[in-house]
């Protein structure tokens, strides 16, 4: 069975940055599983899999555009620390720390900086700006049932 939209596809995969460093595998444990063609995955990545079939093993290289984006200046900012309900006791640089977006959403962000009276915050994915290089070897593909589709998700 080829992949395409509305298909449940299942792969077991290694993505490298470009040093070479392993990001995230799925050696060891389950497969990642998604329905194709929703968006569940990077754009870049989901190309690369249209039209593979079961069994096929390969390697991709995926752009930041076709990933998770360049990188951008802007979305990093400074808040005061009294805007840390739980306060910044514990908090180092590198953590990662959810906000509550204006459309009642949340947003995880990472902290760049802490200083006497603010944090520095950065709401760029942290793969943002970063070429990814994918290893995938597709595992399964099969129809998606009614549900999955309806729900976005594989059950």
């Amino acid at each position: 069975m080829t992949v395409e939209e509305n298909k449940v596809v299942s792969i077991n995969y290694t993505v490298r940055n470009e040093k070479g460093e392993v990001l995230d595998t799925s050696e060891n444990g389950e497969p990642l599983n998604y329905i194709h063609g929703t968006g569940s995955v990077i754009p870049g990545l989901e190309d690369a899999m249209s039209g593979r079939n079961k069994g096929d093993s390969f390697s991709v290289e995926v752009e930041p555009e076709a990933g998770y984006g360049q990188y951008n200046e802007e979305l990093v900012f400074t808040v005061g620390k009294d805007r840390f309900q739980q306060g910044v006791d514990g908090l180092e640089v590198g953590s990662q720390v959810q906000a509550q977006t204006a459309d009642g959403g949340v947003q995880v962000l990472t902290v760049r900086e802490i200083g006497d009276e603010e944090v520095t915050l950065d709401a760029n994915h942290p793969l943002a700006g970063e070429k990814l290089k994918f290893d995938i070897t597709v595992e399964e593909v099969r129809d998606a049932e009614d549900e999955e589709i309806e729900h976005g998700h594989v059950h």
